[in-house]
Formats: structure tokens, C-alpha cells, sequence
């Protein structure tokens, strides 16, 4: 059976170009996505961040589905610390009777941004996320004690169920949990170097099946550039590396052009960071990329694979998407 593979759309803005040219990429690629058989494009949360223009994942999602067909789409994911769970239930249940059986609700206990942005969300700290996440189950479900001050309200809409819910983890911290509620895990490979093999396990012997998932389902989300060549892919991988050489040394700036990146003189510590942070990054060739990926995936014991694609020219990442897809010949 061929793996299934799925995208997360960060929404990368490049230099030279402008965040609404960014926001309308999104329609090709989750275009693309739904024409080659990709499972799910899910959008993350991200704020305060110039390269990045994913800070309303419900508004990408709205305009995805809308011009899709098939493919599943969701959030990569909320970030709940950031909203009240009430609006959260109501905003994923008006997503789910507009799309019926296609949207997903990834929920995240990270803030997704500085802290002096998170101050201006109002952002809870991440120590509250257990009891956020109990009270957005008790608003979906109606299981506030009768006692409680918020069982008489009224979730709206009504008799719309909120889409399946996955958790996200970078750790390993949420794994269990995810178990527990019998709902969908997934685990960020594409940035964290935590193994994720130990928090699939943990997962896995925690599952309770639940209404949404007789049996659980774990998703590694991986970071890859696919390109003809290994050659290639590598030049085009340079606005990647420096992009994140730059960003963790305070200096926040779009996405640079290959051209330029692969000439961007870089100190020894910002080239540690690229060493570093590079063993993540898949990149290379249709069947090198496609051969990691499976080994990555049998590895950490992954049902799905969810791959972002980080290119300076969008169009490269609509290809690198496309040489992917045919490399594992998604239907």
C-alpha cells in the first residue's frame, strides 16, 4: 500500500514578493495537492514572523476548501493558548457543515511566536493547555457538570460535530494524552530533532478508540525539497539554510533567492545552526527524497507522512510536490 503523503502549507513569503501574493500561492498549491492524491494540506499557526503569513489558519483553510474538491484540509495547527476553547469549538464546527467531512482540527499547546507578540494575543502559558483542552471537549461534547457556569451555554452552530482532532507534538509530551481521547497524533519532524519513534509508542499503547478513531493514527510531519537533480535541489535548499541561519540569530527577513542565499557569507556560528538544523531537511532527488521518507516513516512507526516544502520560487515547490507524488505514484 502506498504511503500516504500529505502538506503543510506554512506560507512562505519570498523575497521580492509581497504576503497577498504569498496568501493566493496557497489556492495552487492545495489545488495541486487535491489533482495528485495528497491526503490532507493543513496550515499552521505562526505570528509576528515577516516570512511566514500563516497567522489565521481557519481563513486559509475557509479559501482552501472552497476551491478543492477532495483533499482533506486542517490546521497545523491551532494554537490553543492563543484562543478561548469556546471559539475554537464554534469556529471548527462552522468550518465542518460548511465542508462536510473534510476539515481537521490540529491542536497545538505552543504560542507560535516571541514573547512579547504572545503578550499582545493575550496567550495563556502552556502549562494551562490540559485544562484548555478539557474545557473545549466539555463545550463539544456537553459534559460541564450541571453545576458548572458554562453548561447552559449554547454552542453554535448547532448539531455540526467538530471536525477529528489531531494533537501536535515536537517532544513527546502530548503523545499519551493524544492516546487517551482517542484522537489523532501528530509530530513535528520537520523542525524538532526528538526522536519520534518513542512518542508514536507512547501513543499507541495509550489509545482508547473513540468516536472519531477506532484505532489511532500517527502522522510525521517532515521537512523536503525535491528537485531533478540532487544538485538541484541542494542550490534551491540554500534559502532554506540561510533563512534559518538568519532567523536564529535575530535577523528576521523574507525568504532569500537561491541565487543569493548560496552566496550569503555566514559566521561560524550561524554555520553551526545550518549544520545542525540541516539533518532535518530532506533533500535531494525523486527517488533519494522518496527513499528517506520511507525509512524515516517505518522508523518512527508513521500511518502518514506530512512533508513542508521550504523553495524560493513557488513554482519549485509546486514541482517538488508533483516529483513526489509521482516517485511514490499517488493515485
Amino acid at each position: 500500500m502506498t504511503l500516504p503523503l500529505s502538506i503543510l502549507d506554512l506560507v512562505p513569503v519570498p523575497d521580492g514578493t509581497t504576503s497577498p501574493e504569498a496568501l493566493q500561492n496557497i489556492v495552487s498549491l492545495a489545488r495541486l495537492g487535491d489533482e495528485l492524491g495528497y491526503t490532507r494540506v493543513w496550515y499552521a499557526e505562526h505570528h509576528g514572523m515577516p516570512s511566514i503569513a500563516s497567522s489565521s489558519p481557519e481563513v486559509l483553510i475557509a479559501t482552501a476548501a472552497a476551491n478543492t474538491r477532495r483533499i482533506h484540509v486542517g490546521s497545523g495547527g491551532v494554537m490553543l493558548p492563543n484562543h478561548v476553547p469556546l471559539r475554537v469549538v464554534e469556529t471548527y464546527r462552522t468550518l465542518n457543515g460548511l465542508h462536510p467531512g473534510r476539515i481537521d482540527l490540529g491542536i497545538g499547546r505552543a504560542g507560535g511566536s516571541d514573547g512579547r507578540t504572545l503578550s499582545a494575543l493575550r496567550s495563556t502559558d502552556g502549562s494551562y493547555f490540559s485544562h484548555e483542552l478539557a474545557e473545549l471537549l466539555a463545550f463539544e461534547e456537553g459534559t460541564f457538570p450541571a453545576d458548572h457556569p458554562f453548561a447552559p451555554i449554547a454552542v453554535v452552530p448547532e448539531k455540526v460535530a467538530l471536525p477529528p482532532i489531531f494533537l501536535l507534538g515536537s517532544s513527546g509530551a502530548s503523545a499519551a494524552a493524544a492516546g487517551e481521547l482517542g484522537v489523532g497524533y501528530s509530530f513535528a519532524a520537520h523542525f524538532s530533532a526528538t526522536p519520534a519513534a518513542p512518542a508514536f509508542a507512547a501513543y499507541r499503547a495509550a489509545f482508547r478508540p473513540s468516536a472519531q478513531f477506532d484505532r489511532p493514527h500517527a502522522i510525521l510531519a517532515v521537512s523536503a525539497l525535491v528537485a531533478p537533480s540532487e544538485e538541484e535541489a541542494r542550490f534551491l535548499s540554500s534559502s532554506q539554510a540561510v533563512s534559518w541561519a538568519l532567523f536564529h540569530s535575530g535577523d528576521l527577513r523574507r525568504l532569500l533567492a537561491p541565487e543569493q542565499a548560496s552566496k550569503w557569507p555566514l559566521t561560524p556560528q550561524q554555520e553551526a545552526i545550518v549544520a545542525n538544523q540541516g539533518k532535518l531537511w530532506i533533500v535531494g532527488d525523486p527517488q533519494q527524497v522518496k527513499a528517506t521518507i520511507e525509512a524515516q516513516a517505518e522508523a518512527a512507526g508513521a500511518d502518514e507522512v506530512m512533508v513542508t516544502t521550504t523553495a524560493w520560487s513557488h513554482e519549485h515547490r509546486l514541482r517538488s510536490y508533483r516529483l513526489l507524488a509521482e516517485a511514490f505514484g499517488l493515485a
